[in-house]
């Protein structure tokens, strides 16, 4: 996710962030003014930004003082000015405990705010860095932008106010919420990395004038939901005006891809990812230490797999432990000439592809737009969204949020960083629910009977579908781990080379929700026309992205089967054949194939594509409404991978 979320605590986490956080998570020089460290660190100030602003008297855009944050964050949720309307209270008479209360907001509470912090993709802040001043304040605006929308969700979606006994009464803060929001430039590592920390206050306002605070469990739950949605925006502003396009990039084989800018080399990625190599290369450590664990008595203490839950773990612990101590700020100028500086010594990409990164990226988005159509099909998008969410979620139950996320998510795949209109996404989500979605809530609470908090099932037997979580023991049943890291396992599987041993892994459970989509698919191909319709556009539109060499042949035309084909055409591949390709990792490198290579491409194939329309021909079937049936073209799992998607 792009989109963190951590609890803010009044006393020490508080200190924290006073001293780190609010100036570039350097270190804030003892006895020195926050203003005063922030430029020396070369960071911006913090600027206050919320709807809830006006009741409390400030501006949006406004600078953060110290005093402010003290008051709201330190103080357990007091009005930011809460020192001068005491001090008024008691200039005009008031006691002192009368006073220190008009400068409250509701009760004290020991959770003052959430510390939202949002970052965009690689791609993004590499163009950030690498790019001109233009670029560089397009790139900040889009990011700006997408925070503020995110923020306008959560108020407007998200947020409730608790209150009552056992806090049974929920409502909306209808005046909004109140956040400070500190600029941060570069990583732990020392390398780019533009994000921004939104410190989100918990107290809001109700409709009777009483202030409450926010229930900071609705906020951890729809995190991802908030993730998805801040990707989109800012890839959608970014490409709209850089005039660039959004990709698929799979960072983790099995698992889900991510939306990149495309045409940035992946070695400028790498570059910027020293973190995640460490943090890998600790994990395989972790990993290997779970599965030969035993206890007293010489029983394996886990399972000899390593489960997705158990990765994530292992994940967070290698984070921990290969974390570096922060550095010193410094101003954004000099960042920057000297990322530029280390990337073309360092990352193996050429210094004139560096210097010139955006026509590159243009270039490469032209490309793409020219043969990849936004088109995007609710229908088709409710049954990929409800079949992945059905999937990935324990006992296939979920939420309102588990599809919305879902939804944004295959939005910015299909879009590929163009703008949508507002409200596609609850329109993606309403068409989920009402077509392959159960309501199997049994609410015992008032929360349980909330919109967004119904429980849904798919309308899919779990035996329809691939299999969520095959058996342990019978992943490997020949198959020991080592009991020393130097050891050799006690199968090797063909292929593999002598010493190598690889951590036994539950299938993840992303591929399964791929395959899961394509058999809804697959049984949706047997009801009306234009579910049959839609199915063949998606074909057409995954098949957009690869050379027209390689796309396979349009079946036979009964009105025009003694033509001629056309030129160009005889060396078409059928999908079959191009299993047998070594799946391209980018649109951009499946663009990138010369004449020769296609022409060699071509003479492999040739006899697989005339084989295919020998097939066509002899038997394509007409279909009921006198449209010819595809048989070389039929929508799978595969098509997108192999499509470069």
């Amino acid at each position: 996710m792009t989109v963190d979320i951590r609890i803010v605590r009044a006393g020490q986490m508080y200190r924290y962030y006073l001293r780190e956080t609010v100036v570039g998570d350097g270190r804030r020089p003892a006895r020195t003014l926050l203003r005063d460290a922030q430029e020396q660190a070369g960071v911006p100030v913090g600027r206050w930004t919320g709807r809830g602003l006006a009741a409390l008297g400030l501006a949006p855009g406004e600078e953060v003082t110290e005093a402010q944050l003290r008051n709201l964050f330190g103080e357990r949720g007091r009005h930011p000015y809460a020192d001068r309307i005491e001090a008024d209270r008691l200039a005009a008479g008031d006691c002192p405990k009368k006073a220190y209360r008009a400068g409250a907001l509701g009760r004290r509470v020991t959770v003052t705010g959430v510390d939202f912090v949002f970052r965009p993709q690689p791609t993004i802040y590499l163009l950030w860095a690498f790019g001109d001043e233009e670029t560089r304040r397009v790139i900040e605006a889009a990011h700006e932008y997408a925070i503020e929308r995110v923020l306008e969700w959560i108020e407007d979606e998200v947020a409730v106010i608790r209150y009552g006994k056992d806090g049974i009464y929920r409502v909306r803060p209808p005046g909004g919420l109140v956040a400070a929001r500190f600029r941060h430039y570069e990583a732990r590592s020392g390398r780019p990395l533009l994000h921004d920390h939104l410190l989100l206050s918990v107290k809001g306002q109700r409709v009777d004038g009483k202030w409450g605070s926010i229930h900071t469990t609705a906020l951890h739950e729809n995190t991802v939901a908030a993730s998805a949605l801040y990707n989109e925006l800012v890839a959608a502003e970014v490409c709209e005006a850089l005039g660039l396009a959004t990709e698929p990039r799979t960072v983790t084989p099995g698992r889900r891809p991510v939306m990149e800018i495309a045409g940035v080399p992946h070695e400028l990625i790498r570059w910027t990812s020293r973190r995640s190599d460490q943090i890998a290369a600790c994990l395989t450590e972790l990993e290997h230490e779970y599965v030969t664990a035993v206890d007293d008595d010489g029983e394996p203490r886990f399972l000899p797999v390593v489960s997705e839950r158990a990765r994530a773990k292992l994940n967070a612990i290698a984070a921990r432990r290969t974390r570096p101590p922060k550095q010193s700020a410094r101003p954004l100028a000099q960042l920057r000439a000297w990322w530029k500086a280390s990337a073309i010594l360092t990352s193996g990409v050429a210094a004139d592809v560096i210097n010139s990164l955006l026509e590159y990226v243009r270039a490469a988005a032209s490309a793409i737009r020219a043969r990849v159509a936004a088109v995007v099909d609710i229908a088709l998008a409710a049954v990929d969204v409800a079949a992945t969410v059905f999937v990935m979620n324990d006992c296939g139950r979920f939420h309102h949020r588990h599809l919305l996320a879902e939804a944004r998510r295959h939005l910015a795949l299909v879009l590929r960083g163009r703008r949508r209109d507002p409200g596609l996404d609850n329109q993606v989500v309403a068409a989920a629910i009402s077509t392959h979605c159960l309501d199997i809530s049994e609410p015992k609470s008032v929360r349980g009977r909330e919109a967004g908090y119904r429980l849904y099932t798919a309308r899919w037997a779990l035996s329809d579908l691939p299999a969520r979580r095959p058996p342990a023991p019978a992943l490997y049943p020949d198959r020991q781990p080592p009991d020393e890291p130097g050891e050799l396992a006690a199968h090797r599987f063909p292929g593999q080379d002598a010493g190598e041993w690889e951590i036994p892994r539950v299938p993840l459970q992303y591929e399964r929700a791929v395959l899961a989509g394509a058999v809804v698919r697959d049984q949706l191909r047997t009801t009306p026309t234009a579910v049959l319709d839609r199915a063949y556009d998606v074909v057409a539109h995954q098949q957009a992205a690869m050379p027209e060499q390689l796309i396979a042949p349009n079946p036979a035309d009964p009105e025009h089967d003694n033509q001629e084909p056309e030129p160009g055409s005889e060396g078409g591949i059928g999908m079959k054949a191009l299993r047998v390709l070594r799946a391209p990792r980018t649109d951009v490198e499946a663009l990138d194939l010369t004449a020769d290579r296609l022409r060699r491409l071509q003479d492999a194939f040739a006899n697989t594509g005339e084989a295919a329309r020998v097939r066509v021909d002899r038997t394509g079937p007409v279909r009921p409404d006198g449209q010819q049936a595809h048989h070389l073209q039929e929508p799978g799992p595969q098509c997108a991978r192999e499509a470069g998607h």
